[in-house]
């Protein structure tokens, strides 16, 4: 796995691009009119994806079809520390589908605790929590 970064302006606005070619822009979420997410920012967006994908994998191979799939996730920083490292991620995960709420916290539990590599990084330094909705009821 290779990322390549490019500085795009005087600032901190930066461009990276990985091996496929894809695109996406940071910035210093402290500049006035950012034009990217903070690298902070793209750490709670790859704990969000990467238990997406986890999820979705863990229902399709049950042949469970998800209507709908989406993810909140924040995340806290302790005031003032240098470095100043996420100490706690609070995650909602809201599905939508015909299948039992039990399923659908199953998922999300596997996703979470044993294979999101993302997730299983950032435990080292905050704690995890979540709560899972199906259908638009916590089932938690």
């Amino acid at each position: 796995m290779k990322i390549h970064l490019k500085r795009l302006n005087d600032n901190y606005h930066f461009e990276t691009k990985n091996e496929r070619g894809d695109i996406v822009q940071l910035d210093n979420k402290s500049e006035p009119n950012p034009q990217g997410a903070s690298p902070m920012e793209l750490l709670l967006m790859g704990i969000a994806g990467c238990s997406s994908i986890d999820i979705v994998m863990i229902l399709k191979k049950q042949k469970i079809e998800l209507e709908d799939l989406q993810v909140e996730v924040e995340g806290f920083r302790q005031d003032g520390a240098v470095p100043n490292v996420f100490t706690a991620i609070k995650m909602d995960v809201y599905l939508k589908g015909d299948f039992s709420a039990d399923k659908a916290k199953r998922a999300v539990d596997l996703s979470i605790d044993k294979y999101c590599s993302v997730a299983k990084m950032l435990e080292k330094t905050a704690e995890i929590s979540y709560d899972v909705y199906l259908n638009g009821e916590l089932i938690n």
